[in-house]
């Protein structure tokens, strides 16, 4: 979470709300220090580019909020540069509302939404209005050639801060152009014979889940959101656990795989787990994005934990490669929740690809850097940068490719940082 959108968002009502509930301490952190310059990073310009609607929110002269929906073809909100979005604005019903509104106060609230994947993106600005006589060229900037509509006047706004939303709670729905997708590349599923079909309920361990959530994380990363199938409590859990679960193959065979949970025992009537797609590997996590779906039911092992962290106040390294982000980003909320000192590096191919970069950028913008490697300006991970400088009671966690984590086992004996400081977990 950015300053910017605290500074704006946690009012003196806010805070005290916070406090009355619990959630203060957590979100204090997010106000301290200067406020960052919200820069709309690639993600956010791709996300926002996508759309085809936004909910857009104004203030009247009397203080009352008006919520208007604007809709168009994908891509009618410009991305103008990293700060400032813009679009047409064509004639409706001629009520005016939110250009009067304008007129008197110039913030605005966008909420933008993708309800197949579940996410949503607020952003807060200040917005001016552009007419032809004025400022032709920015106007066709911002008309979209395939709109035969008149355009009355373009609407230019410029970004103050911006946060992504809990996907929590987001209904899916598809429009008829996505689901006319879906139908078209669907595949006639092939018949299973009798004596191997697929149980209606996977696996044999003694608690029971079913699928409630999919978030579609990256081209190749889903989150899957489960549980209990009876409604009742899940059993608690430490940062660094994990869960077994079974997987129906292609072939009718049931298999296993191991998956971190992602969170921290904050809220035992889920558990999250993310998946990366290994389209060469062993058909396992690619025959899980194919068959599990919201309903599918599973009976699984307790969580266990053989990566777990430090019960003392000492502070903590955190350093993830790839989709190693998965039991990382679980300890960096459970330190934050226990108040103790720790910093995030986080190495992958492009923000794109990688899993909770702007969970993590928003959580924790001071305390996380990340590293990519295949960007226009890449930035690699430096095992002995990063290491030269911790302190000398940290404790170091590494998740992630066996290479990442020999290069700091390595490092940090070259450095003299005791074995037992340095704890790893490899993908399984």
């Amino acid at each position: 979470m950015a300053m910017a959108f605290a500074k704006i968002s946690f009012t003196p009502d806010v805070q005290a709300v916070q406090t009355e509930m619990g959630s203060r301490s957590a979100y204090r952190s997010t106000e301290l220090g200067e406020t960052e310059v919200p820069a709309l990073s690639a993600v956010e310009r791709a996300f926002i580019t996508e759309r085809d609607s936004f909910y857009q929110a104004t203030v009247s002269q009397t203080g009352w909020p008006y919520v208007q929906h604007r809709g168009g073809q994908a891509g009618f909100l410009k991305v103008l540069d990293d700060r400032t979005l813009g679009y047409a604005d064509f004639s409706g019903n001629r009520q005016y509302i939110s250009v009067g509104n304008l007129r008197g106060d110039d913030r605005v609230s966008l909420l933008l939404m993708d309800y197949p994947q579940q996410r949503r993106l607020k952003i807060w600005g200040r917005a001016r209005m552009v007419d032809e006589l004025n400022e032709p060229e920015l106007l066709a900037q911002l008309e979209s050639p395939e709109s035969r509509a008149p355009v009355e006047r373009g609407i230019v706004i410029h970004v103050e801060a911006f946060d992504w939303n809990c996907p929590k709670y987001i209904t899916p729905r598809y429009s008829q152009q996505e689901v006319d997708a879906l139908l078209l590349g669907a595949k006639l599923p092939q018949p299973v014979p009798a004596a191997e079909k697929i149980p209606e309920t996977l696996g044999n361990g003694a608690l029971p889940l079913t699928v409630v959530g999919l978030q579609q994380l990256t081209p190749d990363i889903r989150t899957y959101e489960l549980r209990h199938t009876n409604g009742e409590a899940l059993p608690p859990y430490r940062a660094g656990a994990h869960i077994r679960v079974p997987v129906a193959m292609p072939d009718g065979g049931i298999t296993s795989r191991t998956y971190s949970l992602t969170t921290a025992d904050d809220d035992l009537r889920q558990y999250r787990i993310a998946v990366f797609r290994i389209v060469n590997g062993d058909g396992g996590s690619r025959a899980l994005h194919d068959g599990w779906q919201l309903g599918t039911r599973l009976n699984v092992d307790v969580p266990g934990n053989h990566f777990p962290l430090h019960e003392d106040s000492r502070p903590a390294l955190l350093i993830a490669g790839g989709i190693g982000i998965t039991p990382i980003k679980a300890m960096a909320d459970e330190l934050a929740a226990r108040g103790l000192s720790f910093q995030l590096h986080y190495a992958g191919k492009a923000p794109e690809e990688m899993a909770f970069v702007e969970d993590l950028r928003r959580h924790f913008p001071s305390r996380c850097r990340f590293y990519f490697s295949q960007t226009s300006e890449p930035n690699r991970l430096d095992v002995s940068l990063v290491l030269g400088s911790v302190s000398a009671d940290a404790i170091i966690y590494v998740c992630g490719p066996d290479r990442l984590i020999d290069d700091v086992r390595k490092t940090a004996r070259r450095l003299g940082i005791a074995d037992e400081r340095v704890q790893s977990e490899r993908f399984i």
